[in-house]
């Protein structure tokens, strides 16, 4: 026992295993990028010391530490105690531990900076914050993911589940992907307790899916030629751009956010890349002889927006400036923007002669039937060319 002293372990430089007793090894190897041989300690036991264990670096374990380590681990080889396997269980029972610390509000934080790659945009993964921010931080954001239960969920959802169903269904469904993303992490061990089917749905009052739906309040497309009337010659910005997305059937963030480098006047269509598109797939919008007309008026600014703001001038208009616009008109006060793409729709239906799934490309849908989806590969764009035309003729009160 004790065969090594501070001045041999210095004086050591020779290749190999140096014993100490006990066990206790003093191991001295070749360095990859140093002159100086690396040593560290080892623990053997069994026959011929069949079995090792690193105790850690000279650097950072000491003479008299690694000969602490080497007497507990000799007092559990003594028991019919593996010393490494002993050390693993250790090691996994702390990391246990640290894990079920970790709270709601850190591991939502944790699964947002992982998933927001994927996400259409920076505003999504905001949106998800804010919600979680607002209904369930407050009450769950610092217990620890392991110890959240049902009814701490319930008591989230209950007060809005009624009032704000939509919202509510959006912090559940938030809430149980944190939460599955902690179990797949080893944070939680137990059942998700947010899962709806067959856990919270008993629980909650029913709603059916028709009452659930909030459609947006449309004007009737049998009003709309009146009411372009007195905006196509409107030249600011906001009207030029509630004409222009009201004849391309867009969305608005599509619309706002349209550059110049998008539009193809030769061949009169605007290409949105599916970076911006719902569905993620680039959608090709046939463009009325109206609407290149009325962007051949737009003065172009140094950025390449169509629609720039007059106050941020390198940004596009805000998503809001059509829908104020459109409601300081009198009596259109709880119409939206998004509302026209319905007034296109019946009027496509109703006053077109055009199939189904024309109207639904011009729209950019995804099919209900997946069936169809999946065969459905033409975007119709001839056909769209014509339904385009029909409709700008018609908004603007062109009789044929």
């Amino acid at each position: 026992m004790s065969k090594l002293n501070a001045l041999k372990i210095k004086s050591i430089n020779k290749i190999g295993m140096h014993s100490d007793g006990g066990g206790l090894y003093l191991k001295v190897q070749t360095a990859v990028h140093s002159t100086m041989p690396n040593k560290s300690w080892i623990f053997r036991w069994g026959a011929k010391g069949a079995n090792t264990m690193g105790l850690g670096s000279l650097r950072d374990v000491s003479l008299s530490e690694a000969r602490k380590f080497a007497s507990e681990c000799h007092r559990m080889v003594s028991r019919g105690i593996n010393p490494r396997d002993e050390r693993q269980k250790l090691k996994a029972q702390q990391v246990a531990q640290a894990s079920s610390s970790i709270t709601f509000m850190v591991a939502a934080e944790q699964y947002i900076d992982t998933h927001q790659a994927s996400w259409k945009s920076i505003k999504h993964a905001q949106q998800w914050h804010n919600t979680l921010e607002t209904y369930a931080f407050d009450k769950i954001g610092k217990v620890a993911c392991a110890d959240v239960t049902k009814a701490q969920v319930l008591n989230i959802l209950k007060p809005i589940w009624t009032d704000k169903h939509e919202t509510a269904t959006r912090v559940r469904g938030r809430i149980e992907s944190v939460l599955d993303w902690a179990i797949a992490k080893g944070y939680r061990a137990e059942a998700n307790p947010a899962v709806l089917k067959g856990n919270l749905q008993p629980l909650l009052p029913h709603f059916h899916k028709r009452q659930r739906v909030k459609h947006h309040n449309a004007m009737s497309y049998d009003d709309v030629p009146n009411f372009f009337a007195t905006i196509k010659d409107d030249p600011t910005i906001s009207a030029r751009a509630l004409v222009f997305c009201i004849l391309t059937a867009t969305r608005t963030s599509e619309a706002v956010n349209a550059t110049w480098g998008e539009i193809d006047f030769a061949k009169r269509t605007w290409i949105i890349p599916k970076e911006r598109m719902k569905l993620r797939i680039e959608h090709r919008v046939p463009l009325a002889s109206q609407v290149c007309e009325m962007l051949g008026f737009i003065k172009r600014a140094k950025n390449d927006f169509v629609f720039c703001s007059e106050i941020r001038k390198t940004k596009p208009i805000s998503n809001m400036t059509m829908l104020q616009f459109l409601q300081r008109k009198e009596g259109l006060e709880k119409l939206t923007v998004h509302g026209f793409r319905s007034s296109f729709r019946d009027w496509a239906a109703e006053k077109g002669n055009f199939p189904r799934e024309v109207c639904e490309q011009a729209l950019a849908h995804a099919l209900k039937d997946q069936t169809e989806a999946a065969y459905q590969r033409a975007d119709y764009f001839e056909k769209r060319v014509v339904l385009m035309q029909e409709w700008a003729d018609y908004c603007f009160g062109i009789k044929k």
